[in-house]
């Protein structure tokens, strides 16, 4: 009986202990309404890894939504996230679509294995599904593991985003502190550092090249000339126009 007990109490002690990192949560998110991070989880990994190669060097400067200009918001929506301004947070279709691709991804690299062992394949790359939104959640909040429990978490971030912010604070906020290249984070310090103007600024041509190194910015930052940059880069300028931007009241 003692021992039931014992496990009763750990249980009670761990759900309610879940239940205050949830207001924890809830209320980080809710002071993000009046004021932007000074740092997220992710920028502070960065920042250590950074330190621990001796290369320290940090470039970021955040500015109010009024001052990030509607071409980068647009190029951003058409790369990342083209339902943003629709959906509750998660895209579930999106999400199912990775999956399959990774694990068709996973399936030729076994296959080319079992013909040759020795064959060179190149390394796994998992295709996400993650909206601006869920990106958002962990980059503020999240280690980079992958687990089960962490991605779990993360879809309770998003909604509570979601529910909290809304969805002009929520893309004025991954703006100002997404990575766009080894220590640089925001789109003023991209704007400065790529085109040496402020972000209120930014060409449409220049706002989809930024967009466009979201998915992967430190190895787009060494290679600017790529082929691939340039289609890319084309591709969301074509698809800017149909960007719906998001009206919410709860942006400052």
């Amino acid at each position: 009986m003692s021992l039931r007990l014992t496990l009763w109490r750990l249980l009670v002690l761990a759900f309610l202990a879940l239940v205050c990192l949830q207001l924890y949560f809830a209320a980080r998110i809710t002071a993000m309404r009046f004021v932007y991070p000074e740092s997220t989880a992710f920028q502070r990994a960065q920042m250590y890894e950074l330190i621990g190669r001796g290369e320290f060097h940090w470039n970021q400067e955040g500015v109010s939504g009024a001052k990030i200009h509607d071409n980068l918001r647009r190029a951003v929506i058409a790369s990342e996230d083209a339902d943003f301004v629709n959906h509750t947070g998660v895209e579930w279709d999106a999400i199912e679509k990775a999956r399959k691709r990774n694990e068709r991804t996973q399936a030729r690299i076994e296959a080319k294995l079992k013909r040759d062992p020795n064959a060179k394949v190149p390394a796994l790359k998992l295709v996400g599904g993650s909206t601006i939104t869920q990106q958002l959640a962990k980059n503020l909040f999240l280690s980079g593991e992958r687990s089960m429990a962490r991605k779990g978490q993360e879809l309770v971030l998003t909604y509570m985003l979601e529910a909290i912010l809304g969805k002009e604070r929520i893309l004025d906020i991954y703006l100002n502190s997404v990575e766009w290249g080894s220590g640089i984070f925001g789109a003023q310090a991209a704007a400065q550092y790529y085109f040496k103007v402020d972000a209120a600024r930014l060409s449409p041509q220049q706002a989809a090249r930024l967009a466009v190194m979201l998915p992967a910015p430190r190895r787009f930052e060494k290679t600017p000339q790529s082929p691939y940059l340039r289609k890319r880069t084309n591709a969301i300028l074509r698809r800017m126009g149909d960007a719906s931007l998001p009206e919410d009241s709860s942006s400052e």
